[in-house]
């Protein structure tokens, strides 16, 4: 950001060396400045939005304390309405306030949202008691919930905007200087991402606290936060060198309305006695014009095919929920650093740099060198094919991951960990069941609904018996009878995690404490660095997926509708962040490898379906058909067309009252 202010400083200080006249918008090297502006703006916007997402998961997890289920759930609908917020943008900008002004309110609306995040994450605001555990988590889920809703609709709602802003700035013959625009665009986009994916983790690992230190999410939010104010300054900053389009109408409501004519035209017309008409479209002829109505099918010809895409997005987005939850039971260790669980996500911007310019100089001409048709629909499915392929390595990866983890008891069970720290044997009797604990040796036993222990002693001091309680938890109560039986029960409750140290002394004596070192849970084995194979084939399966989606998307839509498609292909990725929520909450899966498999399996069969779907899809020139309705006598001859089907359209009327 230092280097592109001095670019701009000496941009400015060239022009007025040379002196050049000013015009109504100032220039720097061909280029209008004002675009300077959008791009830093951009730059810290990504920057503040993926560094808040990178951590997102990880503060539900493990400072709400949600379980993995509910993290992801929540993960993914606040995703989702990240998604669905961009259509109501480009109908506000277009329609009532400008680009320009829902930028700015959006983003002052995106700020707060993440500031509201920021102080969500400080512990000490409610910690009465110091222990470094929040006592109202009320209170911060409900102001996480408003931050993330605050964060959607600012996101969202500016998503759409940004881009079409920054080519507003050139005129009709810097077509040149607009494509350059875009690429620098793009790359902004994605330094931000890869920065702020890299640099949030580190934050959020730190220790801060007032009264005790703990995972610093404040800092990790904090931060994102910081360079959003950055962001909306910068842009306002530049406002004076901005070229401000008065709103012209929303073309998406022009095609809603247009459509939902259509359908109920041909619903009032359902009778047999009337025509069929080539379209259903067609059935729009009395108000529409035939070139809004061509385009119309056009877009409906594309958006029919976005239907089964929503599964890929389903796939890509776990990546910052189930991916990063499966590094936290990884090894980090790469020796000279240690990476982040949530650093991980940083794999996918590194390879898109490092693979776009290879796949598109490459990969492509070498393809087509071959003699194959590698159409963009046909790229699309491999896309999809590579997806399901990552989703398949990260099964496998699961698999592996689950042998080294400890057993960890199911909803309906509790775990108790016996450790013997005597030079001898204890006997011991659990459930009715006796076994003999090792000198220095620990057991984990699990049971259903009640757990009975018998400890036996002998007339000598016991040092140290630990016992410890995880996950359904219980309430303890030990008693003794005459004959030095004790008896430890533990009844089924629901209360909080507690550790309890029980030291048992017999004959009065005074008890001797040791320090013994027993490893109950082992650490993480599996290094992270197996999770690059399954990066590589989700990154590979998004360059010739997204990229090649967008351009297909664009060569078939009409030119004033291509924004259309773009809230159509936004949607697609809201639908895919649904999709996770649904399977999350209601797929209940005993284990994560085989809901990995689930995802792979589903994204198959769509891949199946869609490449049938693209085998009878044919391409089409817009431009070709537009021309052809712009003809001079082409609306002749549809008028005296049109004016045939409502002669015939009508004539059942006319029976009907003859007949009456």
């Amino acid at each position: 950001m230092f280097v592109l202010t001095c670019f701009i400083l000496f941009c400015a200080f060239i022009d007025k060396e040379q002196g050049r006249t000013k015009k109504s918008k100032s220039q720097c090297c061909g280029y209008p400045l004002s675009i300077f502006f959008i791009v830093v703006n951009e730059f810290c916007e990504r920057f503040s939005y993926y560094g808040m997402r990178a951590v997102l998961v990880l503060y539900f997890r493990y400072f709400l304390r949600w379980d993995d289920d509910l993290a992801t759930t929540i993960y993914h609908t606040f995703v989702a309405l990240c998604y669905l917020t961009p259509i109501l943008g480009a109908i506000v900008a277009d329609s009532w306030l400008g680009k320009f002004k829902t930028i700015v309110y959006l983003s002052i609306v995106y700020t707060i949202g993440q500031a509201v995040m920021a102080v969500s994450a400080i512990h000490d605001i409610t910690d009465s008691n110091q222990d470094g555990t929040p006592d109202n988590m009320t209170l911060h889920v409900a102001l996480s919930m408003l931050g993330l809703f605050l964060i959607a609709v600012g996101t969202g709602g500016i998503k759409p905007c940004v881009a079409a802003f920054g080519g507003d700035q050139f005129q009709d013959h810097q077509e040149k200087q607009r494509s350059t625009f875009f690429s620098i665009f793009y790359l902004s986009i994605n330094a931000g991402s890869l920065l702020s994916t890299l640099i949030t983790p580190i934050l959020r690992a730190q220790e801060c606290g007032i009264n005790s230190q703990q995972k610093c999410y404040p800092l990790a939010f904090g931060v994102p936060a910081a360079l959003m104010a950055v962001a909306l300054v910068v842009f306002i900053a530049g406002s004076s060198m901005y070229t401000k389009a008065a709103p012209k109408g929303n073309i998406m409501l022009e095609v809603c309305k247009c459509i939902g004519f259509a359908i109920k035209n041909r619903f009032n017309h359902r009778s047999k006695v009337y025509p069929k008409r080539e379209h259903w479209m067609d059935w729009a002829n009395e108000k529409y014009n035939k070139l809004l109505i061509a385009q119309v099918k056009m877009v409906l010809k594309v958006l029919f095919l976005y239907i089964p895409l929503p599964m890929f997005w389903a796939l890509f987005d776990q990546q910052g929920s189930r991916w990063t939850l499966q590094a936290t039971t990884m090894d980090g260790n790469f020796g000279a650093f240690i990476v982040q669980p949530d650093q991980m996500q940083t794999v996918n911007p590194i390879l898109i740099l490092v693979m776009v310019p290879i796949v598109d100089s490459v990969v492509y001409p070498l393809i087509k060198k071959c003699g194959l048709n590698f159409t963009p629909l046909k790229r699309m499915t491999v896309g999809m094919f590579m997806a399901g392929l990552a989703f398949v390595a990260a099964a496998l990866v699961q698999v592996q991951i689950d042998e080294t983890l400890p057993k960890f008891p199911s909803s309906s069970q509790a775990q108790v960990k016996f450790l013997n720290l005597e030079n001898s044997p204890l006997s011991l009797t659990v459930d009715g069941n006796p076994f003999d604990l090792a000198s220095n040796a620990m057991e984990i036993k699990k049971t259903i609904n009640w757990i009975y222990l018998l400890y036996r002693f002998n007339s000598r001091i016991l040092e140290s018996s630990f016992l410890c309680i995880t996950n359904r938890k219980h309430i303890l109560s030990i008693n003794e009878d005459n004959s030095g039986l004790k008896e430890l029960t533990c009844h089924y409750r629901w209360s909080n995690y507690r550790c309890l140290t029980v030291i048992i002394c017999l004959n009065k004596m005074s008890c001797a404490s040791t320090i013994q070192a027993i490893e109950d849970i082992k650490p993480n084995t599996i290094h992270m660095a197996w999770q690059i194979p399954q990066y590589f084939l989700m990154t590979s399966g998004e360059v010739v997926f997204s990229v090649t989606g967008l351009e297909f998307s664009y060569s078939q839509a009409p030119s004033n509708m291509k924004s259309v498609l773009q809230a159509g292909w936004l949607l697609t990725v809201a639908v895919g962040n649904i999709i996770v929520l649904i399977v999350a909450e209601a797929g209940q899966l005993p284990e994560q490898w085989a809901e990995y498999v689930l995802f792979a399996s589903l994204l198959m069969c769509v891949c199946i379906i869609f490449s049938i779907m693209a085998y009878f899809y044919t391409y089409i020139d817009p431009a070709e058909i537009e021309a052809r309705f712009s003809q001079p006598d082409y609306e002749d001859k549809e008028e005296k067309k049109k004016k045939n089907e409502v002669e015939l359209s009508e004539k059942p009327e006319q029976l009907k009252q003859t007949k009456i």
